[in-house]
């Protein structure tokens, strides 16, 4: 099973030169099943550039989790404070065989009535 993920640009670009190998998030999907992170980078990219499977999710305080994805991050410590400032927990999604399509995809075109997900969505 497969989710929609909106990335900013600049960690997407990341995300596939290897650079970042953590995705973070405040929540993460219930389902158990998702095995696949599509990835849709926001504007004005807005386009579904690739995918990657994940390895795990890490779920832990903010500063544990940080001292364990640190090195591969893609962001520094201060955004990374400030993303989970009064959050008791964080999540890392470890990327594992990120894939960039040949040809991003236009949701818009593939999809009736898209719209980017605030977070994840289901596919």
């Amino acid at each position: 099973m497969k989710v929609l993920l909106s990335i900013k640009p600049e960690y997407a670009e990341k995300i596939f030169s290897g650079e970042k190998r953590y995705e973070f998030r405040k929540v993460v999907f219930k389902n158990q099943l998702i095995q696949t992170v599509v990835v849709y980078a926001t504007m004005p990219v807005g386009r579904i550039i690739g995918e990657f499977n994940i390895k795990r999710i890490l779920k832990d305080e903010p500063e544990h989790i940080w001292e364990l994805t640190k090195e591969y991050s893609g962001i520094n410590k201060s955004f990374f404070n400030e993303y989970f400032s009064g959050r008791n927990f964080a999540f890392a999604i470890e990327v594992d065989k990120p894939k960039l399509y040949k040809k991003p995809i236009n949701p818009k075109e593939e999809f009736e009535r898209f719209t980017a997900p605030q977070s994840f969505m289901y596919l």
